[in-house]
């Protein structure tokens, strides 16, 4: 890069006209007068400037570059992050895995319930299927307050890595002042097929736990969707969400109970849940994570 001088002349510098600024234009010195450009701040030096932000953040900032474009290493992450994606969506549920689970929950013997999606591709295909169940012959009214529906949404991967613990949580916050049906586990499943399973089960809050849409910085996020007195035809507006439930780096298992507690006390006691119901709980985050609660749910 070549570098041109201005000489010095000795003659006295010109004044200059109000409110001009006396900062020198970008990519000169201040000291020389150089109309050179400032080399740019690369390499470790760069990454230090960005450290102090990512540690409030999982979005991809700051990322190295090589000339025009990414970074190898870069590339590479990326391409990692949307193949965990793509694997959160595809991967099958392990059934058996999580009726033990929900079987150690201490309640009933859980039931399993499929959508009338069938298969994953026409899930994915069609939204409207997975919210309609195959068959709910093998529910009947349970007389309890609550029910709780484990889905494997958009991620299956999310429903493997949290539920047990989430769903455990969720027992320790409600009992014994709530009662439980026998807990559902449902395959093929968007949100509102918890509406079909909780008419069915005659409670009056269905608590619908379900993997969330994964993005290129989660892909193992955990939901509770909650509608008070659920029926087929409820919309988006009569229910609550609580999202980002995936610790350490997420909301954790009893922060999101603590939450659903507070809820469900509300929606009992006004009759209704929904954008007029507000979480009152504000539990501990790790450093970095914002709490996000939503009333409109991403897999319905």
């Amino acid at each position: 890069m070549s570098t041109a001088f201005t000489p010095d002349t000795g003659a006295a510098p010109l004044a200059e006209p109000a409110g001009t600024s006396t900062v020198p234009p970008t990519g000169t010195s201040a000291g020389l007068g150089s109309t050179s450009e400032v080399p740019p701040i690369s390499g470790a030096a760069a990454d230090d400037l960005w450290r102090p932000l990512r540690a409030h953040t999982r979005a991809r900032i700051g990322l190295r570059r090589a000339g025009d474009t990414l970074a190898t290493t870069e590339v590479l992450a990326l391409r990692a992050s949307h193949a965990l994606a793509r694997d959160a969506v595809r991967t099958a549920l392990d059934t058996d895995a999580l009726r033990a689970t929900l079987a150690g929950l201490g309640l009933s013997s859980p039931v399993h319930v499929r959508s009338a999606a069938g298969d994953r591709d026409r899930y994915l295909r069609r939204p409207d299927l997975g919210r309609t169940p195959a068959d709910l012959t093998q529910l009947a009214p349970a007389g309890a307050d609550l029910a709780l529906v484990v889905c494997d949404g958009l991620s299956a991967t999310a429903v493997h890595d949290h539920a047990a613990g989430l769903c455990a949580a969720l027992v320790r916050e409600f009992m014994p002042d709530y009662s439980f049906a026998p807990p559902v586990l449902a395959t093929q499943a968007r949100v509102a097929l918890g509406d079909h399973i909780g008419q069915a089960l005659g409670v009056r809050v269905v608590l619908v736990v379900i993997g969330e849409r994964p993005g290129l910085s989660v892909a193992d996020s955990l939901g509770i969707y909650l509608t008070y007195q659920p029926r087929p035809g409820r919309v988006d507006s009569e229910r609550n969400c609580i999202s980002n439930i995936h610790p350490p780096d997420g909301l954790g298992y009893t922060g999101g109970a603590v939450i659903a507690r507070d809820l469900v006390d509300q929606m009992i006691r006004t009759g209704r849940s929904g954008v007029s119901i507000k979480a009152r709980a504000a539990p501990t985050l790790p450093p970095g994570q914002s709490l996000r609660i939503t009333h409109t749910p991403e897999n319905s």
